[in-house]
């Protein structure tokens, strides 16, 4: 019996000394994934008028996806191809950016991030039109791309903004 008190006072004694060196404070967390966020975030270069406007359309975009839920889960095709359409014709961006401001977010914008938002519009235009055909299956396989690009996005241009996104996609990568 006291070779296994022993025991197990041994092994108590490795674990809580393992267990101590891995604990971390609050603020020595916070430090490292705030380290993390900025490390990763490309970010994007905007002066304030751009950057209102851009915030105008992600909230515009946020809208669209989340009507699109519940438009999908009934079958109102009508409806999910109007906001397709919508996404795909850029809400905000293409109505109130004069010449010099397009010029301006062009000279300052990534192109991955170009490149990004053209896919984006696309994949919104093909929702539309699977909408119109009918075909709730590829309209969700659009939504899926959406929702996908919308995330890729944000973790690689706001992670800041979004640091959750960053952090999460890191530590899905440990098994």
């Amino acid at each position: 019996m006291r070779k296994y008190q022993r025991f197990g006072i041994i092994a108590l004694t490795c674990f809580i000394a393992s267990c101590t060196s891995l604990h971390a404070t609050d603020q020595d967390i916070e430090r490292e994934q705030h380290a993390q966020v900025k490390q990763h975030s490309k970010g994007l270069n905007l002066d304030a008028s751009l950057r209102q406007l851009l915030r105008e359309e992600m909230q515009a975009i946020q809208t669209g996806m989340m009507s699109l839920i519940p438009a999908i889960a009934s079958g109102d095709w009508d409806k999910v191809a109007s906001i397709g359409k919508q996404m795909q014709g850029s809400y905000i961006m293409k109505q109130k950016l004069t010449a010099e401001q397009r010029h301006a977010l062009h000279g300052s914008l990534p192109a991955e991030f170009i490149k990004r938002d053209q896919a984006f519009h696309q994949d919104a235009g093909m929702l539309a039109h699977a909408a119109e055909m009918g075909h709730p299956d590829i309209v969700n396989f659009y939504l899926y791309k959406l929702t996908t690009a919308c995330v890729e996005c944000h973790t690689e241009f706001a992670a800041q903004r979004f640091p959750n996104l960053v952090l999460k996609q890191e530590s899905a990568h440990h098994h």
